[in-house]
């Protein structure tokens, strides 16, 4: 009977370990940026964001995350980067973020392609000065990453 309880022990230990094992995700993201402190402050970002491990090489501009796909996602860590003031693949840093850079750090960026104008009118409205977080967030999906951006009259963004 007791070994019968090993091996379900056994068994169930490395039915979890497999369960975990499947949701660590890879993943290289491009991540402009000049020099060492911008390599500590865009890995910093992304571990706050919920990566594991990052490393970023100013050569090559790539950023290798590693995160756990329950906890996080690529997303989530480029929305972290570029609040930083480091403009990713997919999301541009606001200007504002950006400026406040250290002069070093201030890598030439591309221009802003501005949006069509069938995408601004499928866009949801964002959230007014008046809203509070918590009204914005009803009001608009957080999928939605344009409202973001928005800041309430809470001072919060729309989708923190």
């Amino acid at each position: 009977m007791r070994t019968l309880y090993t091996f379900l022990a056994a068994g169930l230990f490395f039915l979890a370990a497999t369960a975990t094992a499947q949701t660590i995700k890879s993943e290289t993201i491009k991540v402009w940026g000049n020099c060492g402190m911008c390599k500590k402050t865009i890995e910093t970002a992304a571990k706050d964001a919920g990566a594991t491990a990052a490393v970023w090489d100013k050569n090559t501009k790539m950023l290798a995350i590693k995160y756990d796909g329950a906890q996080t996602s690529a997303q989530k860590i480029q929305e972290k980067i570029a609040a930083a003031g480091y403009d990713t693949r997919d999301f541009r840093a606001n200007d504002e973020a950006y400026k406040n850079l250290e002069e070093c750090c201030q890598y030439k960026r591309k221009a802003a392609t501005p949006a069509k104008p069938a995408q601004q009118a499928m866009k949801k409205p964002c959230c007014s000065k008046e809203a509070t977080a918590v009204a914005c967030c009803a009001e608009n999906d957080k999928k939605d990453k344009s409202c973001c951006a928005a800041t309430t009259k809470d001072g919060k963004s729309c989708c923190s």
